[in-house]
């Protein structure tokens, strides 16, 4: 039988951290809501801030296992 299966969406991993057009999205997504910011706009890192570790915690995140960086 060649029965065709519906496309699926990818969401890649990439070593540690969620890639592809997933992880942009997600990225943006919890920029635009202030669940991660940077601290000034020329940075290259972002940080979680105390409303993305509040929103985070209620979708079951546990936060806690990130381990904090001087960025």
């Amino acid at each position: 039988m060649n029965e065709k299966t519906p496309k699926q969406k990818p969401a890649k991993m990439c070593y540690e951290h969620i890639g592809g057009k997933l992880g942009q999205l997600l990225a943006v997504t919890f920029a635009e809501k202030g669940w991660i910011s940077k601290k000034n706009p020329a940075d290259k890192h972002l940080y979680i801030t105390d409303l993305g570790q509040k929103e985070f915690t209620k979708l079951g995140i546990d936060v806690s296992e990130i381990k904090p960086e001087e960025l």
